[in-house]
């Protein structure tokens, strides 16, 4: 199998194959917040979030999420369909915490009875701001494909997480679109995009320990892990 670089993000880079609809998506030992102005390199934190989103993936498959994803490869590789990725990031908030708190007058913890979805534009360069469903529409995105799509991914992963006690209090995912014009969702799905709460408190089992250095998000990542694969 050919392969070249063709994407380097901040934790991960993208290579092509000699197959023109398949990617290879290699996790990287790497930890960024603030749009990459604060990083650090952790050993094996690229193969957990790997592991973990290949999991993930697979289950909302089985839900009938379609997704990316097709394979795994040791270590911290992943195979995907190629896709034109939509310049959204769209979040779901399903308890009040990080910027909804630090831009309103909302208090951390406070649950919504109707999951919040909302859209970003995936600019680093412009800080990703939040985008109205109006500015959607002249961009040329229906805002209701995504929050379908989205509201259906928060029931599932609301589920698994559950079950292993935790809270997810949000998320990131992403879309794209494949070579048949298939809009599937994308990206990862692991502790970096998610915000996960132990059960019955605030405590954090996800990147926010990196962003506000509270604690080893390796050891964190791994006991998700463990519990998603016991």
């Amino acid at each position: 199998m050919t392969e070249t670089q063709i994407i380097q993000g901040k934790v991960k880079t993208v290579f092509s194959t000699a197959e023109p609809d398949k990617v290879l998506i290699q996790y990287e030992d790497k930890v960024t917040a603030g749009n990459g102005k604060k990083e650090l390199y952790v050993e094996d934190k690229g193969r957990i979030c790997c592991e973990i989103s290949s999991i993930i993936f697979k289950k909302l498959e089985a839900e009938g999420i379609k997704t990316h994803y097709i394979d795994t490869y040791p270590v911290s590789i992943m195979c995907c369909k190629k896709v034109d990725i939509v310049p959204l990031e769209v979040i779901v908030r399903n308890l009040a915490a990080g910027s909804i708190v630090r831009q309103t007058t909302l208090d951390e913890g406070r649950l919504f009875y109707k999951p919040l979805v909302e859209f970003h534009l995936k600019d680093d360069s412009k800080d990703d701001p939040l985008l109205t469903p109006a500015r959607m529409m002249l961009m040329g995105y229906d805002p209701e494909i995504f929050v379908e799509t989205a509201l259906a991914v928060n029931t599932v992963l609301t589920k698994i997480f559950h079950e292993i006690d935790l809270n997810l209090v949000d998320f990131k995912i992403e879309f794209g679109y494949d070579s048949e014009g298939y809009l599937l969702l994308a990206d990862e799905i692991s502790p970096d995009s998610c915000r996960l709460w132990k059960t019955g408190t605030s405590q954090s089992m996800d990147k926010d320990l990196f962003r506000k250095d509270k604690g080893n998000i390796v050891e964190a990542y791994n006991d998700i892990l463990n519990r998603l694969t016991e």
